[in-house]
């Protein structure tokens, strides 16, 4: 295969990207190489006549769209000789394919059916050298047409050179892949360990009473809550019985764990079984590999003394009345030792915030419909709640 037409025909193809340069090579695919500096059979006109090579030609398609003068810069960088202006039309006229022939291309005259035809053979170490190459394929002009591809081809691969996966190490591939499994067995056996303790601990309503262990799986955690004694146990939650809001104990599960909203109707139609009194939340799209628990609750009268010094966080309606009852003398109290979060649709009115932002609470907006957003909006949660726990920490 002569290497101009090879290159009009991958032009035309649009499979430019499949011709690689390796080393002094041109590789087409897995099929054919050739030097970087063979000549082809385009010969310029306004250049002493000289045929361009292959790495000439190449550069050019791939670089067309430059002007002449960026064209002429780009080539001179990299040391590859320049396609002329004049030439530059014709050119890629004939390799996109919108002329058939051109005046500029001279093939090697290969022999008529009836003359004799005599074999030279090619040595593998001329091969190697561009000068010695180029004589070769000269004194193969007028010869046998299937000798003279064999001098310019060169053999990529065959079954054996596969076989011998030079420069593989097998064995280091297999030890890192032993290590990542180990890494994620043990992160797994971290993260079993820390969710049983804190389930257990919810279990037995141990907070406080005789465990040694906190909720992040160390030494019993305590928190200094401004205004209030120490809470000892797993940090609470507080959610909102109403259906009216946005975050409920049927759905906060999967916003908080999996950064994912579901309807509270939908939850609803999906669960089995009575309603539970609290279920038990984890931050997991975290690199951290101490997991946190957090019971959350929606009945707020159902709460002891006690277990008040360990609420942390609660999402509110909105509403004045949700408060009612709570051992706190207003929001403004109720704010400086609790973190409140309100969720709301990004395109509800205005209206349906406003008592909202007049309290000390984090307002958090996701969409309607655009479930991928969700993640965003929970990680807000759980950066807010982070940062409050460390601050009452101290």
């Amino acid at each position: 295969m002569d290497p101009l037409t090879l290159l009009r025909e991958y032009t035309i193809r649009n499979e430019l990207h499949k011709i690689v340069r390796i080393g002094d090579d041109y590789r087409f695919g897995n099929d054919y190489s050739f030097p970087c500096t063979i000549e082809t059979a385009y010969r310029s006109k306004h250049v002493q006549a000289n045929r361009y090579t292959l790495e000439t030609l190449i550069n050019f398609i791939t670089n067309h769209h430059l002007k002449h003068t960026d064209y002429i810069q780009q080539s001179r960088s990299l040391r590859i000789p320049a396609v002329t202006l004049p030439d530059r039309k014709p050119l890629l006229d004939y390799l996109t394919g919108k002329t058939a022939s051109s005046d500029s291309i001279e093939f090697l005259k290969f022999p008529q059916p009836n003359e004799t035809t005599v074999p030279v053979s090619v040595s593998a170490a001329s091969l190697g050298n561009d000068e010695n190459f180029l004589t070769d394929v000269r004194v193969l002009e007028n010869r046998n047409p299937i000798e003279l591809i064999r001098a310019v081809e060169k053999p990529l691969k065959d079954r054996e050179s596969i076989l011998m996966c030079k420069n593989r190490d097998f064995y280091s591939v297999f030890t890192a892949a032993l290590r990542r499994d180990e890494e994620r067995q043990r992160a797994e056996s971290l993260q079993r360990k820390y969710g049983l303790v804190a389930k257990n601990r919810i279990e037995r309503g141990g907070f406080g009473g005789g465990d040694e262990l906190g909720y992040d799986g160390g030494p019993k955690a305590k928190m200094h809550l401004k205004g209030s004694k120490i809470g000892e146990g797993v940090p609470i939650i507080l959610v909102p019985s109403a259906f009216s809001t946005l975050i409920t104990i049927y759905n906060v599960k999967e916003f908080l764990e999996d950064g994912f909203f579901i309807p509270t109707d939908v939850k609803l139609k999906q669960m089995k079984g009575t309603k539970p009194d609290c279920i038990t939340v984890q931050k997991k799209f975290s690199r951290d590999r101490v997991v946190t628990a957090y019971e959350v609750r929606d009945k707020p009268s159902a709460l002891k003394a006690e277990d008040w010094d360990r609420v942390v966080a609660v999402f509110v309606l909105g509403k004045e009345w949700q408060f009612k009852d709570w051992p706190f003398k207003n929001h403004v109290e109720i704010f400086n030792k609790i973190v409140g979060f309100f969720l709301r649709f990004e395109d509800d009115s205005v209206e349906s915030a406003k008592t909202a932002k007049q309290w000390n609470v984090k307002i958090i907006s996701i969409s309607k419909n655009k479930r991928h957003q969700d993640r965003a909006a929970a990680l807000e949660v759980w950066e807010k709640l982070e940062e409050f726990m460390r601050s009452r920490s101290h």
